[in-house]
């Protein structure tokens, strides 16, 4: 198997303790890597995306302030697990160098196209909707005009262009809590005029995605397919539990389902996943994964109060998502209405 990523000098990594009892994927056993009160004016980071820069690794992370109001903050870290935060919130500015901030930002995902970092967060425009910067230095941050309409999050950009156009995953939805959502792709020649939406995924059969889907991190480019790691909700008695699941998208056209396991691959069991500001939440942002040998770092947040992290191997794990697969129709439908 080929993985099409970058070269990783020092992946964050951590062999099995045992033998896995369902999917191929393992928790790192020093979770959370980031815990409570990590700033003295921020209670909880969580739900937060890191990438491979220069030495190290760099990471956008939610920041849930203590007034409440969620913002995005820069931190760096040498080998992806002990992390060093910007004391200030990211700085946006507009395409002439004024102030740009959003009035808030959460969920942020962070993927390099080309040369070009680029963030991706919720925010608001009259409801929830999708917000964009850009950056190449982690100095200056450009935001761009916002992609779509609200009602959306969930918004997940493709690492590479494909057939010449930026491709972006997003979830429709409305400006609450959300009880449905499918994931859809949209594709843009310049970033700014988005077209061509397709359907992807609906929400499962299975009971842990029976209530909704979202994208979760970048997806994976492999010589099979994208691998992607999303996160699935179902409702209990007790509220929304959300697990994280695995399908493998077609290359060229990653409306497609080629695969998509019926099986959760992670769920809540831990105390830092069952037990937080809201419980039961395993909510994958980022992957780091090393193309020499297939190993893959998957960044989660847990409780909405921890960021924490899980190993796999792409190999095994698109093995089980294969082998576990079920698709429906509306999987494998081209999208066209």
């Amino acid at each position: 198997m080929k993985l099409y990523t970058s070269e990783i000098k020092a992946m964050p990594w951590q062999e099995p303790a045992g033998k896995s009892t369902g999917a191929p994927i393992w928790r790192y056993t020093e979770n959370p890597i980031i815990g409570r009160n990590p700033m003295n004016h921020v209670a909880r980071i969580f739900n937060s995306a890191v990438i491979p820069y220069e030495d190290g690794f760099i990471g956008v992370f939610r920041g849930e302030q203590n007034n409440g109001i969620p913002y995005i903050y820069l931190g760096e870290s040498k080998d992806g697990i002990k992390w060093e935060f910007e004391q200030e919130k990211i700085r946006f500015v507009d395409e002439e160098g004024n102030e740009f901030m959003p009035r808030y930002a959460y969920d942020p995902r962070l993927v390099k196209v080309e040369d070009t970092y680029y963030i991706i967060w919720c925010q608001d425009f009259y409801g929830a909707a999708i917000g964009m910067a850009k950056t190449q230095d982690f100095k200056t941050f450009v935001r761009l005009e916002n992609p779509f309409l609200p009602f959306n999050r969930n918004a997940v950009l493709f690492p590479r262009k494909i057939n010449g156009n930026f491709m972006m995953l997003s979830r429709p939805s409305d400006s609450g809590h959300t009880p449905f959502g499918d994931i859809f792709l949209s594709e843009s020649p310049d970033l700014v005029y988005w077209g061509k939406h397709r359907h992807v995924m609906g929400k499962g059969s299975a009971w842990w995605e029976s209530l909704k889907i979202g994208g979760g991190a970048a997806p994976i480019e492999t010589d099979e397919g994208w691998l992607l790691f999303y996160h699935g909700v179902s409702g209990t008695c007790n509220g929304y539990v959300y697990s994280i699941g695995g399908a493998i998208l077609d290359l060229d056209n990653p409306s497609i389902v080629k695969y998509r396991c019926e099986n959760f691959l992670l769920t809540p069991e831990a105390w830092y996943e069952e037990r937080g500001f809201v419980p039961n939440v395993c909510f994958p942002c980022a992957t780091i994964c090393d193309p020499n040998d297939g190993r893959i770092a998957i960044y989660y947040g847990a409780a909405d109060s921890y960021v924490a992290l899980a190993f796999t191997r792409a190999e095994e794990i698109m093995d089980y998502i294969k082998e576990h697969s079920v698709l429906s129709d509306i999987d494998e439908e081209r999208g066209k209405r």
